[in-house]
């Protein structure tokens, strides 16, 4: 597109021009040469990111009478701006700018935003748009080629979707490595990241407008949430990311996804369901069942496990079966629920976890307990280093993440003398070990698989309203 010396364009009073900048193909727009700045329809307008480089965020429905197509867009605010309608109503609008396209030629335009819900030209094209190279005719219309609405039905539309600025949360109490990370990498795209404390989220549950508020005020309307629910807090974390579910809001991983694989007995009975690979294990309530039950899972060594235990707490090696058995009387003891497990030797306190971003292992690390200890995890002075995995491995975690229905996920495996066992499925993994490990940008991988899933999709075409009210 030439943007230096644009030839003389003949205009009619409504023309066909494309907005690519803000992932608008094709609109119809009408020329008023009353108006000094162009306009555009936009709805749910809302300013982020740094008070010194403040950005708007808008939704657009770019066809009259579809509004089951919706384009996010974004863009810099240049500017505020008081503007007086020819109905002599006033309005303060935010302006940006953006690269028109038409008839071959491109040239950047300041666009004014303003619901046009009611107009049939979702876009009024005014007189600092027009320049001095645009010649009108009144009584045409459409002297330029002619578009089509059809573009926004095709996939082309979403693979060539901009990179537009995306609002995410990321539910954290901690201010770890993870979070940093999350927050760090997600700004460094040019998004704007928040970090929200779970807990103190409060929700209004209703049919028709489901919230979430915090410190007072309704949450925005966010683009992803990024769930980082701690163990201790796992009921209440989903349910404020179960919250986020009913609005709409894509989450990285879903509330049945995060509570199944928290407490293990349900995630081994998911594993189990799926027939994937994975120690031997069993459970019981009454403690007449100990010997049976510790005979479901073999011989001594095994391992006695609390159902909720994370980063290795919680996890003990009975050498013995004696020993097995005062384990877990002092677990009864303890009105502990916990479970056990047949205790694979040939792993020699080693790990493999998995990482699965978006249905794909981006990363794998071997993770060795340290001396005299049995479990691998490096919370637990257990140490890491990168790992080539098996395809039976890498199919494995994928199939585990997918049982959970995680976007995000951290599976533990075992190599065993029968192939690779799922040990855990972690859906709060951590970023600082696996990227030590491996050398590679796992926030950025994540955030490539958000920005996929969250541009809009090719809608199904159908007729197209022409008619509407006028200008």
């Amino acid at each position: 597109m030439d943007e230096t010396t644009p030839e003389l364009l003949k205009f009619g009073w409504e023309e066909w021009v494309a907005l690519p900048g803000l992932g608008v193909p094709a609109i119809r727009a009408k020329v008023d040469t009353g108006a000094r700045t162009s306009a555009l329809h936009a709805y749910e307008i809302e300013t982020f990111g740094p008070a010194n480089e403040p950005k708007v965020r808008f939704l657009l429905h770019p066809v009259p009478g579809r509004d089951d197509l919706v384009i996010p867009c974004s863009a810099p605010i240049l500017d505020r701006r008081e503007v007086t309608s020819s109905n002599g109503e006033s309005e303060s609008r935010f302006v940006i700018e953006a690269r028109l396209e038409v008839g071959g030629q491109a040239w950047p335009i300041e666009i004014t935003l303003t619901n046009r819900d009611r107009m049939n030209s979702r876009m009024l094209l005014g007189r600092q748009a027009l320049k001095d190279h645009i010649s009108i005719v009144a009584t045409d219309r459409f002297c330029q080629p002619e578009l089509s609405f059809d573009v926004y039905t095709t996939r082309k539309m979403r693979e060539q979707a901009p990179k537009r600025s995306l609002r995410i949360a990321v539910l954290s109490r901690e201010n770890n490595y993870s979070t940093r990370r999350l927050v760090e990498e997600g700004e460094a795209r040019g998004h704007t990241v928040e970090v929200i404390d779970t807990t103190r989220c409060y929700m209004a549950i209703n049919a028709l407008a489901p919230e979430v508020h915090y410190d007072g005020k309704r949450l925005p309307r966010y683009d992803a949430v990024i769930p980082r629910i701690g163990a201790s807090i796992t009921p209440y974390g989903t349910a404020v990311v179960r919250q986020f579910e009913t609005i709409g809001t894509f989450c990285v991983n879903g509330a049945a996804g995060i509570t199944a694989s928290r407490d293990k007995l349900h995630a081994h009975q998911v594993l189990a369901s799926q027939r994937i690979g994975m120690p031997t294990t069993a459970f019981a309530a009454s403690p007449k069942d100990t010997s049976n039950l510790i005979g479901l899972v073999g011989s001594a060594p095994i391992i006695v496990k609390l159902l909720e235990s994370t980063q290795g707490k919680g996890v003990v090696l009975a050498e013995t079966k004696k020993a097995a058995e005062s384990v877990i009387d002092a677990f009864r003891g303890l009105k502990a629920n916990f479970l056990v497990q047949h205790f694979v030797k040939e792993a020699a306190g080693e790990d493999i976890r998995c990482l699965v971003v978006g249905g794909r292992v981006v990363a794998s690390m071997k993770r060795t307990g340290a001396d005299g200890d049995f479990r691998s995890n490096l919370h637990r002075g257990g140490s890491a280093t990168a790992v080539k995995i098996t395809k039976a491995e890498r199919e494995t975690a994928v199939r585990a993440a997918k049982a959970f229905r995680l976007g995000l996920a951290g599976v533990d495996l075992l190599r065993s003398s029968e192939g690779p066992k799922v040990l855990e499925v972690n859906s709060s993994p951590g970023l600082e070990g696996i990227e030590g490990a491996s050398r590679k940008n796992i926030a950025a991988l994540l955030y490539d698989t958000i920005e996929t899933r969250v541009r809009p999709a090719p809608v199904r075409k159908r007729a197209v309203r022409t008619t509407g009210q006028g200008d």
